[in-house]
């Protein structure tokens, strides 16, 4: 079944932002080369994420930046068959993107 919202554009609201959360297999390695199933816990890890789609009052980030945000503080919407997550912008940790400065000295 389809919803009305799968045939429509969509303007982004105030200070929300859409993201797309990369695909992988959910497990991962560690810099040593152990491998860290998709099962095991892990405690208040933030993730990364694209934004694709931002309401007109979001300024810290742009189409395509890399996004950081707790994975608490999200909420998932399918959009036209896509699972993207909806967030405000005060929920980011950080924004990654090439028009950054490198005041940190911490690189992705």
């Amino acid at each position: 079944m389809t919803s009305p919202a799968d045939k429509l554009p969509i303007k982004m609201l105030n200070d929300r932002l859409l993201v797309r959360i990369g695909r992988d297999d959910g497990e991962r390695r560690s810099s040593g080369g152990i491998l860290i199933p998709a099962t095991a816990q892990m405690a208040k890890r933030l993730i990364w994420a694209e934004v694709v789609a931002l309401g007109q009052n979001v300024r810290a980030a742009e189409v395509g930046d890399l996004v950081l945000f707790s994975p608490d503080d999200r909420y998932e919407v399918e959009v036209q068959g896509e699972d993207l997550i909806m967030l405000r912008e005060r929920d980011l940790h950080a924004v990654a993107a090439e028009r950054i400065e490198a005041s940190t000295g911490l690189y992705l």
